[in-house]
């Protein structure tokens, strides 16, 4: 009898060294939704659960070596894109997307939740101008989504030839957080959460992650959004303290 397989998600995206974002985020939230991670570590980082302070870029051609021998031995249902180091990487990461033609899910660490900005204006660019265009969906938050030049109403990104576009709001002043889904020819579909009280590390990376892994596991990706939305939603209730910080999101449990 065969084992059922498990989908796996191709995950590039940063190490935090206190495991609240980035790569360690990703394993715990696919892994919680029934798939595997594949991890590429495209930055090393310094940081706490209040802010970054340094981000140092791992070479294009290691980044490429490590996609080269995971697609040659693995079955890769879906790409999560998380931090990138430098506008090099691009490269290598698009060959990847051309190759596999599997749903991409980006999302575009732009800003660290203490502040400090990640990104320099190349690698900003190439995000807009090469990276956009082959991505399923992206997952901004406001402010994100601002600095990429999408305004308020998604128009501008969706012109770049995205599939769809979730922006998030929960750092956004307000109520209840709405999430807005937008895709091209159609109107934009509002998600409302219950506002959490407390400010978490790594929730962009989780409901990136959870989407990468409903997508791979074969769901619409209406059905991904919301899932993946209710999924971050119950592992910010259950965060919790590592450190003087944001708090970490409880992951491990669907």
């Amino acid at each position: 009898m065969n084992p059922i397989r498990t989908p796996c998600v191709l995950c590039l995206s940063g190490h935090d060294p206190t495991g609240g974002a980035g790569l360690t985020a990703d394993t715990e939230a696919i892994g919680a939704l029934g798939g595997h991670a594949l991890g590429v570590i495209t930055a090393n980082t310094v940081q706490d659960t209040s802010d970054v302070r340094r981000v140092a870029a791992v070479p294009p051609i290691l980044i490429a070596a490590q996609i080269e021998a995971l697609a040659a031995d693995c079955r890769i249902d879906a790409i999560k894109i998380g931090l990138l180091g430098d506008a090099a990487q691009v490269d290598p990461i698009l060959d990847c997307i051309r190759r596999l033609r599997v749903p991409v899910v980006l999302d575009p660490v732009l800003r660290a939740g203490g502040g400090a900005h990640l990104v320099r204006s190349e690698l900003l660019l190439a995000l807009k101008e090469r990276l956009l265009p082959q991505v399923t969906v992206l997952t901004p938050n406001a402010a994100e989504a601002r600095l990429l030049g999408g305004g308020e109403d998604g128009a501008a990104l969706l012109a770049t030839g995205l599939a769809h576009l979730l922006v998030t709001r929960g750092d956004e002043p307000g109520g209840n957080v709405v999430n807005t889904w937008y895709q091209a020819g159609r109107a934009p579909r509002d998600f409302e959460w219950p506002r959490l009280a407390q400010r978490f590390h790594g929730a962009g990376c989780t409901l990136a992650a959870a989407i990468a892994a409903l997508l791979a596991a074969g769901k619409p990706v209406a059905e991904a959004l919301e899932q993946a939305q209710a999924y971050t939603h119950r592992a910010l209730s259950r965060a919790y303290p590592v450190g003087g910080g944001r708090l970490i999101p409880g992951r491990r449990a669907a």
